[in-house]
């Protein structure tokens, strides 16, 4: 396919193609600046994207200006308001048609407003596959923006209305039942999250025998703690800790040795997601390779999202790591690392990595405040109890997680081809 007019060949006879500009007026949003933001009271609200959510204008970290408003950017009931310009790409083409609770408001710059009695229609066509492949052949990489001009070119498909009526209404429907379906199995992937985070922490923080003595470990946030444990300081428990080095990209290559950024320990639990494995190769360079990771090495994410932890399985043995990873490696005489990466993932530990990463001007850990992480320390033969106990948690429930994340990515590509078709005319009974 090379022009998104290709998407509109065959349309259902009665069907016309018509350019957005001739369907409405195309209206550009306001501008303002900081010192134009006011309180709720003493100004006019701004629609921006964080306000379109699932096709709805929704009050979500509001703003409100204190300044004139030129009239013909006053909404107006029965608005379409398109989110035209984002940091997020995704978000390009939202849209949300103005009801009664959102009339009167303006909208912001990186918002276009088509003011159109069409708008029913051309939200769906906004929400399709076909507006997504024509909006992607009009931005580049460096600015995720739809000009006026862009828009207002944009073919759209134009049934008669007694159509358009017809599969507004299918697709409101439809679309209502399928948003349900993902609703409720999003609530069951989050139960599951929480009941599986819960079993760890209980098994990392009191033990896997329920009828223990417990004492006070004299850390607030931890309570209780077998009356066997310790309470000790991750630099108690550590053989060898480091970062990785800056300067990695001079020495990407095809093939070499693997190495391991910040994507690689994100999103897979405890384990590291090996799927976009970068590789370098050092050229006889000697600095580097104090980074080398080995089997049992706890990975800890050390910039942006603090805290964040994986574990080296032996598959990834020898993988160089970037300045973005701490590596913390247990003594195994006193601490199993499967039971340390564990604790890590808790909101015990976790709590304690986003207070530490707050000092300065830079969010960030250091080497002192990761070895200042308190943990409750059970034998070492209770800890390889504990983190096997924990290793299986994972894998039965994140088969559980992975089967319904692909069941709500499949029900929103269903979505998302419903609508495509509805709109070019491509189902039965609603040409």
């Amino acid at each position: 396919m090379t022009d998104g007019v290709d998407w509109l060949d065959g349309l259902p006879a009665g069907w016309e193609i018509k350019n957005l500009r001739h369907l409405g007026k195309v209206l550009l949003g306001l501008t303002y600046s900081p010192e134009d933001v006011c309180e709720e009271n003493e100004g006019t609200l701004v629609i921006r994207a964080s306000n379109i959510q699932n096709g709805q204008l929704v009050h979500a970290d509001d703003v409100f200006v204190d300044r004139a408003i030129p009239a013909n950017i006053i909404n107006r009931k029965g608005d379409l308001v398109i989110c035209s310009r984002n940091g997020s790409r995704r978000l390009i083409g939202k849209s949300a048609i103005v009801d009664d609770d959102w009339e009167g408001v303006t909208f912001g710059a990186f918002m276009t407003t088509v003011r159109t009695e069409y708008a029913q229609w051309m939200r769906w066509v906004l929400a399709s596959s076909l507006f997504e492949f024509q909006s992607g052949r009009f931005m580049t990489s460096t600015i995720n923006q739809l000009t006026i001009s862009t828009l207002k070119s944009f073919p759209v498909p134009f049934p008669p209305i007694e159509t358009q009526n017809r599969i507004a209404q299918f697709l409101d429907e439809k679309t209502a039942q399928i948003d349900g379906l993902i609703e409720k199995k999003q609530a069951l992937l989050d139960r599951l999250a929480e009941k599986r985070q819960a079993l760890i922490t209980r098994a990392v923080t009191k033990g896997l025998n329920t009828d223990a003595p417990m004492k006070d470990s004299g850390i607030d946030w931890l309570g209780e703690i077998p009356a066997h444990w310790e309470v000790k300081q991750m630099r108690r428990l550590r053989d060898y800790m480091t970062s990785g080095s800056r300067g990695w990209a001079a020495y990407y290559a095809d093939e070499g040795e693997p190495f391991l950024r910040m994507t690689n320990v994100t999103g897979w639990g405890t384990e590291l997601d090996l799927r976009e494995l970068r590789f370098v190769d050092l050229l006889g360079v000697t600095e580097g390779t104090r980074t080398a990771v080995q089997e049992g090495d706890v990975l800890i994410t050390i910039t942006a999202e603090l805290g964040t932890v994986a574990i080296v399985r032996k598959e990834a043995e020898g993988a160089y790591i970037n300045q973005h990873l701490a590596l913390f490696r247990a003594n195994k005489a006193s601490c199993s690392p499967e039971f340390l990466v564990n604790y890590l993932t808790t909101k015990v530990a976790q709590v304690q990595f986003q207070l530490s990463g707050q000092g300065g001007t830079k969010q960030g850990l250091g080497f002192e405040q990761i070895n200042s992480m308190i943990v409750g320390v059970p034998p070492v033969e209770e800890q390889i109890l504990i983190g096997a106990y924990c290793k299986d948690i994972w894998i039965n429930f994140l088969e559980l997680e992975r089967k319904l994340k692909l069941s709500i990515e499949q029900l929103a590509k269903y979505r998302s081809a419903i609508i495509s078709s509805a709109v070019t005319g491509q189902l039965e009974g609603l040409q």
